[in-house]
């Protein structure tokens, strides 16, 4: 089991804040510290995915999912795997059921689902235009009777494979979804994301949520941040997948080069004590 360093942390993260007042108005901003581990996937166990944890979806982006992708999600181990304590998420050119590239989109939805705490992962992301992958999270469709955008989405983190600098945060939910979401970018100081991993991460709670990269905490959205209604109140399940093209970054080009892999190296989730 990999160490869990995490009052270090928290304490980085607690200073880090005082430095950045100035930026987020200090007296308005919600902070929070959630230090009960309920959940740490440390994929320690070659093979496959945990079934306790996670599930898959499968398909063809261009029709399933919306964004006009050209992937299609499979659960073979050629596209998802567990390879020396990683996560190993692979995009390949191969011709599949149809598609131009396959992949692997896995998802915690009727396993694992949580109300508020801090949701993070710690990832090493791929490079090369036409390349997304993507850590975030969905509502509970409430057995089918509501649909997206009213259940909400929280990306924690959604990366052009084309910007190798540039990570981004959002929320979608009724009138500020797809193009009209509710986005912030962060952009890391003589650093890639492609060259070394780092912790993508949210703070969530009551009415706010904020946005990490390494502890450095970027942005707060709340219900004044968002031109509609505010559903953040009841349980997300988490999300991890590796799409090829779609509108958010356009098709791969000549210079992409296949395959592409996203590493993780763990994902946990923390809730505060006095939470139920």
């Amino acid at each position: 089991m990999k160490a869990i360093t995490r009052t270090l942390s928290l304490l980085a993260t607690s200073l880090l804040i005082l430095v950045m007042g100035c930026e987020f108005n200090d007296d308005e901003q919600t902070v929070a510290e959630f230090t009960n581990l309920v959940l740490a996937e440390e994929f320690d166990t070659d093979g496959p995915l945990n079934p306790d944890i996670w599930t898959f979806d499968i398909g063809t982006g261009q029709n399933g999912w919306g964004n006009n992708e050209l992937q299609y999600y499979t659960d073979r181990p050629e596209n998802v795997t567990v390879q020396n304590g990683f996560l190993i998420i692979t995009a390949r050119q191969e011709n599949f059921n149809g598609s131009p590239y396959t992949s692997a989109r896995i998802k915690t939805d009727n396993l694992f689902e949580q109300r508020y705490g801090r949701f993070e992962a710690r990832m090493r992301l791929p490079y090369g235009k036409g390349i997304w992958p993507a850590f975030w999270m969905l509502g509970d469709d409430r057995n089918g009777t509501e649909i997206w955008p009213q259940i909400g989405e929280i990306d924690i983190m959604e990366y052009r494979g084309q910007d190798p600098t540039i990570t981004i945060g959002s929320v979608h939910g009724p009138g500020y979804s797809a193009g009209n979401a509710v986005s912030k970018s962060y952009d890391l100081v003589n650093d890639r994301f492609d060259t070394g991993f780092h912790v993508f991460g949210i703070e969530w709670g009551p009415n706010y949520i904020n946005y990490y990269v390494d502890d450095v905490l970027y942005n707060q959205i709340t219900p004044d941040d968002v031109p509609g209604e505010w559903v953040f109140n009841d349980p997300f399940y988490m999300i991890i997948n590796l799409a090829v093209g779609g509108t958010f970054v356009g098709s791969p080009n000549e210079e992409t080069v296949f395959p592409q892999t996203l590493l993780v190296d763990y994902v946990r989730v923390y809730k505060s004590n006095n939470q139920n």
